[in-house]
């Protein structure tokens, strides 16, 4: 039972979009997008942000000190790419790239089956001391059990705005803030970020374009 003299804290909010509140700890967020929508590299940005609890392109954390970690596991791509995510998310945060950060852990999973990813992934947020963060591209119910913040990455159907499956249905239902992301259709490189769906205030949309560097930057002068 609940009751309404029941002391209730309310959920540390630790990222934030253009001032608004997009993840709680205890919660998950999700970046949806069709393909060549750049969503790795708005990722990348989050992660660049968590990484030194600061601004990166429109994204900033606050996590708390004891929640610094982050945990990021890639299903989909080769050993190669992943690390190019990785390096990306460093220089974004304007890390040194011939040092490991200590607060980042990076799986690359492609190889293994469905099931034993679930089993690496539940161990790692089991046995990692003070993880805050975690990235991944399916639904998982591990937030509130261990007051941590998942930012799921999931694709759009070709044909609407849907994400995929049974997966996207839940996911609608029940994130904390869904964000989209996709290409300006009046400048292709440029890629647009809004809030599908958020619990918290809407922020203001913002677009960004890679520049010659291979970063996400906001694109300045675009409306």
């Amino acid at each position: 039972q609940l009751r309404i003299t029941d002391e209730i804290q309310t959920a540390p909010e630790v990222l934030y979009a253009n001032g608004s509140v997009i993840g709680t700890l205890g919660n998950f967020s999700a970046s949806t997008g069709k393909a060549k929508s750049k969503k790795t590299f708005n990722v990348a940005a989050i992660v660049g942000a968590s990484l030194v609890n600061g601004k990166v392109l429109g994204y900033t954390a606050e996590f708390p000190e004891d929640k610094r970690t982050i945990l990021y596991f890639d299903t989909e791509q080769s050993p190669y790419h992943c690390q190019k995510v990785m390096e990306r998310a460093l220089r974004l945060a304007k890390l040194p790239t011939d040092t490991h950060p200590e607060h980042l852990k990076f799986a690359a999973l492609r190889q293994l089956t469905p099931t034993l990813r679930l089993e690496v992934i539940e161990q790692a947020i089991i046995n990692t001391p003070g993880v805050g963060l975690v990235i991944i591209d399916k639904l998982m119910e591990w937030t509130d059990k261990f007051q941590i913040h998942i930012h799921t990455v999931l694709h759009l159907n070709k044909s609407d705005d849907n994400a995929r499956g049974h997966v996207g249905t839940e996911l609608n239902n029940k994130a904390e803030t869904v964000l989209q992301v996709s290409r300006s259709k009046t400048d292709d490189t440029v890629s647009e970020v809004c809030a599908a769906m958020i619990r918290a205030a809407e922020f203001d949309p913002f677009a960004f374009r890679v520049n010659d560097y291979g970063l996400p930057e906001i694109a300045s002068g675009y409306v």
